[in-house]
């Protein structure tokens, strides 16, 4: 099925999702030749419009689409008439102008690339909307997990921290959900929500989490610069409770434990210096994972592409 735009993972049936996925492989195959680029997006224009700052997200979108052979151009915020007062509708008026074939969005309020959807013939790309979704970083997530279980059902996803605030465990809860993986929360109360989806398991207490045996565990950047009220006693007692230490690491190496985080990592917070070194830790094959899923969005995406 055609679509212009890729604002959540909700709206994405399975048979979508697996297709993304399977098309993000021949597109990493491609970071192992001489040349790295196809002209799949030749001739095509992006336009980064974020107004929250990024530089994963940010670097691997446009990585992606320059290996595409599409033009990028970075739309500074902090220099346009935003900061004038010029409304989010105005700066899209005008960059329609423009004739731009995506336009890439992150922004700080929910809801806000859907909107810039409905007013523009661009391919929207929601690169992370409030704490809404993120719904690159779940393919992205999903396609990692599938490198190590091309059929992930029935395997075991703890994500560990703020999911409260986190767009990023809304979004790959739901994809791993659609793949049939059992995911459970682990966290403060104040930070679990009490409700959401039933089929997901909440725990508190770290070893019940991981009495529950899980194959991933997936630790959420602590978002201090969301939190409008203090949700937990220290940083230092969050680590101590929440936190992936050289004491737990060790328990999850001897129980070969794959072990994930979207960037960027608060190291003393969510884990310790020794996960970076962790022969099962994913964490930088997200970030290369990631320029291969955008690859597989953008070209999905293609204005005039059929199917």
């Amino acid at each position: 099925m055609a679509r212009k735009d890729l604002l959540d993972i909700a709206s994405l049936d399975r048979e979508e999702i697996e297709h993304l996925l399977e098309q993000s492989a021949p597109f990493k195959d491609l970071f192992t030749r001489s040349v790295k680029k196809v002209p799949a997006l030749k001739g095509k224009s992006v336009l980064m419009l974020f107004y929250e700052a990024s530089t994963r997200t940010h670097s691997s979108f446009e990585v992606a689409a320059k290996r595409l052979s599409a033009d990028v151009t970075n739309f500074d915020v902090a220099h346009s008439s935003i900061t004038k007062g010029e409304s989010v509708r105005e700066t899209v008026e005008t960059l329609q102008a423009m004739r731009t074939d995506y336009i890439i969005v992150r922004h700080g309020r929910s809801g806000l690339p859907g909107m810039i959807a409905k007013q523009t013939k661009a391919s929207v790309i929601n690169a992370g909307d409030g704490a809404h979704a993120h719904p690159t970083q779940a393919l992205l997530d999903a396609f990692t997990i599938k490198e190590k279980f091309p059929d992930p059902t029935g395997k075991k996803v703890l994500i560990i921290g703020d999911i409260l605030h986190s767009r990023v465990a809304r979004s790959t809860s739901t994809i791993l959900k659609k793949l049939g993986v059992d995911v459970a929360y682990l966290g403060p109360g104040s930070l679990v929500p009490k409700n959401g989806p039933e089929n997901i398991r909440r725990f508190t207490d770290y070893k019940e989490a991981m009495a529950w045996s899980p194959d991933f565990v997936y630790l959420l950047r602590v978002q201090m610069e969301r939190q409008d009220v203090q949700y937990f006693p220290s940083v230092r007692e969050y680590h101590r409770l929440y936190g992936i230490t050289d004491a737990r690491l060790a328990d999850i190496r001897d129980r070969g434990l794959y072990l994930m985080h979207p960037g960027p990592v608060n190291r003393g917070v969510e884990l310790c210096d020794a996960v970076m070194d962790y022969e099962r830790s994913l964490i930088n094959d997200q970030v290369e994972n990631g320029i291969a899923v955008r690859m597989a969005v953008l070209y999905w995406l293609k204005p005039g592409r059929e199917g």
